[in-house]
């Protein structure tokens, strides 16, 4: 379906090409299986011969795309959260609360905001260049109940950077777009250890600080 697609891409209108940008960047965000990386980088090789596609018009649509579809799962994981710690008026409602409490303390949740806020924006920011992970940084934002205008900033920023390198390679690289993908995993593993390596020391340091005030 995607080498189909891809053919389309070859003699469609420029519109109809911007159109596809936005889509493929916004569903790749709610629907993580969907691959948007690869038909981006395509994109950036079909401005070398499709005269009627820019490069600006290509990073701006699939840009908004992908911030888009960010800030979706992220409302609807912040809406989620605000159902659960708010006061149920049905049985199922104050269940499923109270389940969800005995795992994550309303307490222990506001906590953990305090403390980890800055670490979500950072996630948020360079949640493009995280392994495999983009899905779940926008669940985690909403669940973090990060502030919305802030979180919509880093999506963007991190999504226009991502595009770049994606357009830009797909460009240069020509008729090897393909293989695009292999030097994209130098770019994401660097940052997505260095991300999980400051995340696990700041847990340590939080674990470490409740047991001394609980001592």
């Amino acid at each position: 379906m995607l080498e189909s697609a891809m053919l389309w891409l070859q003699h469609a209108d420029p519109y109809a090409v911007y159109i596809f940008l936005f889509l493929i960047a916004f569903l790749e965000n709610v629907f993580p299986p969907i691959p948007g990386d690869v038909p981006i980088a395509f994109i950036g090789y079909l401005i070398y011969s499709h005269s009627g596609i820019t490069f600006v018009g290509s990073l701006l649509w699939s840009t908004v795309g992908s911030a888009v579809g960010f800030m979706l799962v992220y409302l609807l994981s912040r809406s989620l959260v605000l159902k659960l710690y708010a006061e149920g008026d049905n049985m199922v409602h104050n269940r499923l609360s109270r389940s969800v409490h005995r795992l994550f303390p309303p307490s222990d949740m506001e906590l953990l905001r305090q403390k980890f806020a800055a670490h979500g924006y950072l996630a948020v920011l360079v949640n493009r260049f995280l392994f495999g992970s983009r899905s779940v940084i926008a669940v985690m934002a909403g669940l973090m109940h990060l502030r919305a205008f802030f979180v919509f900033l880093a999506a963007t920023a991190s999504a226009l950077a991502w595009n770049v390198l994606l357009l830009s390679g797909g460009f240069f690289m020509g008729s090897k777009w393909q293989e695009i993908g292999s030097y994209l995993v130098l770019y994401t593993l660097p940052v997505t250890v260095v991300f999980l390596l400051v995340l696990l020391f700041s847990a340590w340091r939080f674990v470490k600080h409740r047991k001394q005030v609980s001592d």
